[in-house]
């Protein structure tokens, strides 16, 4: 289980993610590896994306504010084009696929999300609400995690994903999220 915590460095990398309400973790930790597969039945891993600033985001089609994310999520996706940054987006259903499915075709045409019905990855990364997301910087470690709605379209999300992007391009920029 990860402790996580709000840090008080002046002029870092991580005030912005205060600034922003994400949680830092007290240690930076590899996030746990998993597979799961995607509405279209693709297997896809975590580690598919090592190199690359992954925001994993955990949802239901039954979560009124996640419903609302999803397509400023897609949105963000097309914003963050050609850059080292993916969206995962973990389908928390117990029900059929089908309904997930068809929730994406109506609200958020090829977006993609993967599934967990089992809720094994859900519970491998101690998720209690919905929803729920983590950053995964490009070193394969968690950069923080965010509780609740936001809208990820907004230009303060856009320019925090851009700086996180600019900080771990250079070989020091893993060190700007330390404590």
């Amino acid at each position: 289980m990860l402790a996580w915590a709000v840090s008080a460095q002046a002029g870092s990398l991580s005030d912005e993610l205060n600034a922003i309400g994400v949680q830092q973790p007290e240690v930076r930790k590899t996030a746990p590896d998993f597979s799961l597969l995607d509405t279209d039945g693709k297997k896809v891993s975590l580690a598919d994306f090592r190199g690359q600033m992954v925001l994993l985001h955990f949802w239901a089609t039954w979560c009124i504010p996640c419903r609302h994310e999803m397509p400023l999520l897609h949105e963000l996706e097309g914003k963050m084009k050609g850059k080292p940054f993916r969206i995962l987006c973990v389908n928390v259903d117990r029900g059929s696929r089908e309904t997930v499915q068809s929730f994406m075709d109506e609200v958020t045409p090829h977006f993609h999300t993967l599934l967990d019905p089992q809720g094994q990855v859900r519970n491998h990364y101690a998720v209690r609400g919905l929803p729920m997301t983590y950053l995964i910087a490009p070193d394969g470690k968690f950069a923080g995690r965010i509780i609740g709605e936001r809208e990820w379209n907004s230009s303060e999300w856009m320019q925090l994903f851009n700086n996180m992007l600019t900080a771990f391009s250079t070989k020091s920029g893993e060190h700007m999220l330390e404590k």
